[in-house]
């Protein structure tokens, strides 16, 4: 999977999940957003991991969004 925070993108801090699909995910919630064919599975590990790092993926989104 791969993660990708745009510097061109807008509220709430979010990140997108490429994979088999796509999904968005609220950093801050951990909500999904939306989910576009990733499967069920992936979007769990997704989350997993955005949780794992949330700090990282907070600050990386603020640098871009202030």
């Amino acid at each position: 999977m791969r993660f990708v925070i745009y510097a061109a993108d807008h509220e709430p801090p979010h990140v997108h999940v490429y994979g088999d699909g796509e999904a968005r995910i609220d950093i801050e919630t951990l909500k999904v957003l939306t989910q576009g064919a990733l499967s069920d599975r992936d979007v769990r590990r997704a989350v997993d991991i955005v949780e794992a790092h949330q700090a990282l993926f907070l600050d990386t989104w603020r640098k871009y969004h202030g």
